[in-house]
């Protein structure tokens, strides 16, 4: 079994991988590591923590700008900063 100290580090790496071209999508102000949550589960995981001034529908977003759920194996969670900074 993987420790959380190792799921951390696989984390950070994806997160040094990732981070730039994540931060090039609009409306990403930032790209940290927390804990997640997916909506269909109440534990929380590692992962990276995408941090946008507002929130999106899919729908409404070119395919090259939605932000995946998962990258490399590590789960990611968009939160909404809710336009209390601007860029």
């Amino acid at each position: 079994m993987i420790s959380e100290d190792q799921v951390f580090e696989q984390v950070k790496a994806v997160q040094a991988e990732h981070a730039d071209s994540l931060m090039k999508l609009p409306n990403v102000i930032g790209v940290g590591i927390g804990y997640c949550r997916r909506k269909d589960s109440p534990i929380e995981e590692p992962g990276l923590v995408v941090i946008v001034d507002h929130k999106v529908p899919v729908a409404q977003l070119a395919e090259a700008d939605i932000i995946p759920r998962e990258i490399d194996g590590v789960q990611v969670e968009v939160r909404e900063l809710g336009g209390f900074f601007s860029i």
